[in-house]
C-alpha cells in the first residue's frame, strides 16, 4: 500500500516543544496532513513512554495503532517507536556533537535500551536526552540489545549537532561509527539539505536518504516526509530503507533547502548571510565583528563533495520540494501564518480535498482552480513548478521562500483596498 511516513518528531517532554505534542493532537494533525505512519519520538522519556503504552495498540508487527477516545474521521494513524539521542563526547582530543535516531521494533526492546542508556545520563531531563556517549558505542549498545533496531544519523549536515556538521562533525562516517558503520544504512538529510545536495558526494551512494519534520508542534508534522509503497509493518519498511528499493521507496517530501536555518553561512547577530563563495572571500570571518562565521550546510557539502551540482547517481530515490499549505495560504492572503484566517482557510481546503498532501501533491490543476481561492491555487501551481523566490537561511535563522513578488503583493493590497 502507498503511504506517507514522518519518523522524526518530538513530544511535549522535549525542550521548546508545544504542549499539544501529545498522542491525540499528533494523530489529529497526521490525519489532516495525510500521514499514515508517525514516529513516536522521545521513547527514552519515562512519562512519554507511559503515554505511548497506554494509548497505542501493539499490532505484533513492529507498528502500533492509535486508539482514540473519540473517532477523528476514517483515517487510522499508526506509530513506530523512535527516539533521538544527543551524543556529546570527546574523541581523539576533540568534542563531537552527534544526533542519532533510534528505531525499535517493540516496547520490550525500548525498555532494555532505556535501562542501559540511563547509565550514561538523565533520560528524564529531556525528551531528547544528552548523553556523554560515543556514537559508535551507542550503535554497539543498540544493536547488541536487538539486531532488529535501526539507527539513523539525524540531519546529517547541521553545523552544530550532526555527523558531518562543520562545527562538531566528522569528514568520514567511518570515523564516527567505526566497526558499526556497516550497520548504518540510512541518513536523514535535514531541513537545510535535499537529496540532490547529498548526491554530490560519492561516499553517500550506498545510503538511503530519508526526510522528516523534526517537528516540535502538531501543525509542522510532515513538512518533510517519506512516501512508501510497501507493507505497513516494521520489517518491510526497514528492509525497504536498507536496500534502497525504489519500487517501494517512492520519493521524499522536502523543504526547499534554502528555507532551512543553516543552508548558507553567516553571523545572525550581525545580519551577515554569505554564500560559500562569499565566505571564502572573507576567509570565514564576519566583516562586521571579526568573529568566525557559522559555516552552513551548502558550504560543508561543497567541502566534502566530489561531484558537480546536478549529478544524479544510479538508484537515487527521487524527491519533491513542497511548501506547507498554511505558508502558501498566508502569503496568498498577506497575513501571518499563525492567524485565524489561515487556520480557517486551511481547514476549508482540507475538507474539500481530503488532506493537505492531496492538495499539494495529487489534486489536478483544474480542481485546485475550481475549489480554492485564485491566489492560493496559483501559489500551489507555482510551487509544483519550482517557481519560487529564495532568501536562504543562515546561522539559525530560517530562510524565506516566496511565491509572489513584491509587485504582485502590492497589486493584491490595492485590490483589497478597492473593496472598501
Amino acid at each position: 500500500m502507498e503511504f506517507i511516513a514522518d519518523f522524526h518528531i518530538h513530544s511535549k517532554y522535549s525542550r521548546a516543544t508545544s504542549r499539544n505534542m501529545d498522542i491525540e493532537h499528533i494523530a489529529e494533525w497526521a490525519a489532516l496532513k495525510g500521514i499514515t505512519l508517525m514516529g513516536t519520538g522521545d521513547f527514552t522519556h519515562h512519562l512519554w513512554l507511559e503515554e505511548l503504552k497506554g494509548n497505542l495498540e501493539d499490532l505484533g508487527n513492529g507498528l502500533f495503532k492509535y486508539i482514540p477516545l473519540r473517532k477523528q474521521g476514517n483515517r487510522d494513524i499508526y506509530f513506530m517507536l523512535t527516539a533521538e539521542i544527543s551524543n556529546i563526547y570527546s574523541k581523539n582530543g576533540r568534542v563531537y556533537r552527534i544526533h542519532n535516531i533510534i528505531f525499535a521494533p517493540s516496547f520490550k526492546t525500548v525498555d532494555k535500551i532505556n535501562t542501559v542508556l540511563s547509565r550514561w545520563g538523565n533520560l528524564a531531563s529531556d525528551g531528547r536526552p544528552i548523553l556523554g556517549l560515543d556514537a559508535a558505542e551507542l550503535a554497539r549498545i543498540v544493536f547488541d540489545i536487538d539486531e532488529n533496531c535501526f539507527l539513523v544519523p539525524a540531519h546529517v549536515w547541521t553545523p552544530w549537532f550532526s555527523v558531518f556538521g562543520s562545527m562538531s562533525g566528522f569528514d568520514r562516517i567511518e570515523d564516527c561509527f567505526e566497526e558499526n558503520t556497516h550497520k548504518i544504512f540510512t541518513l536523514e538529510t535535514g531541513l537545510s539539505s535535499d537529496p540532490a545536495m547529498n548526491w554530490r558526494w560519492s561516499a553517500l551512494d550506498r545510503f538511503s536518504l530519508i526526510s522528516n519534520s523534526d517537528s516540535h508542534s502538531p501543525s509542522r508534522l510532515g513538512r518533510e516526509a517519506n512516501v512508501f509503497n510497501c507493507e505497513l509493518n516494521y520489517k518491510d519498511i526497514i528492509a525497504t530503507l536498507k536496500y534502497k528499493d525504489k519500487s517501494k521507496f517512492l520519493f521524499t517530501v522536502e523543504f526547499f533547502p534554502q528555507e532551512g536555518k543553516y543552508h548558507f553561512d553567516g553571523h545572525r547577530l550581525c545580519g551577515i548571510r554569505f554564500s560559500p563563495h562569499e565566505t571564502r572571500l572573507h576567509r570565514n570571518v564576519c566583516p562586521k565583528c571579526g568573529r568566525h562565521l557559522t559555516v552552513g550546510v551548502m558550504n560543508r557539502v561543497e567541502q566534502l563533495s566530489d561531484r558537480p551540482d546536478g549529478f544524479i547517481p544510479d538508484g537515487a530515490v527521487p524527491y519533491k520540494n513542497l511548501i506547507p499549505l498554511d505558508e502558501i495560504i498566508a502569503e496568498a492572503k498577506g497575513v501571518a501564518k499563525g492567524s485565524k484566517a489561515v487556520e480557517t482557510e486551511y481547514r476549508i481546503a482540507v475538507s474539500k480535498f481530503g488532506t493537505e498532501f492531496d492538495i499539494l501533491l495529487r489534486a489536478k490543476r483544474e480542481d485546485l482552480e475550481r475549489g480554492l481561492p485564485r491566489r492560493i491555487a496559483e501559489g500551489i501551481i507555482r510551487m509544483r513548478q519550482g517557481q519560487v523566490i529564495v532568501q536562504p537561511g543562515f546561522d539559525g535563522e530560517y530562510g524565506r521562500i516566496a511565491l509572489f513578488g513584491e509587485q504582485e503583493k502590492q497589486m493584491r493590497n490595492e485590490e483589497q483596498l478597492s473593496l472598501f
